[in-house]
């Protein structure tokens, strides 16, 4: 199973983020649990300079943008 991790304060680009992912999972048919991250310290742990960020199993994948359902997919499925 991935752990898929959404970092930001929860606006409405990190809520279009999480849809995005969850969306990319479904079509890829992956499972993974997500987990919404929006302390500043655990943010800045991964080196992320601006939110939403999306992080997959540990590595940083998008920061700033909100990426393309077919792009989140690819990633999930070489994850």
């Amino acid at each position: 199973m991935l752990t898929i991790k959404i970092l930001g304060s929860g606006c409405a680009n990190c809520k279009k983020l999480e849809a995005v992912a969850r969306e990319a999972a479904t079509r890829a048919n992956v499972a993974a649990e997500f987990v919404k991250v929006s302390d500043m310290k655990e943010i800045m742990a991964y080196d992320v300079m601006s939110t939403p960020a999306l992080v997959i199993n540990d590595k940083v994948m998008s920061s700033g943008r909100i990426p393309a359902t077919a792009d989140v997919a690819k990633w999930l499925a070489t994850a």
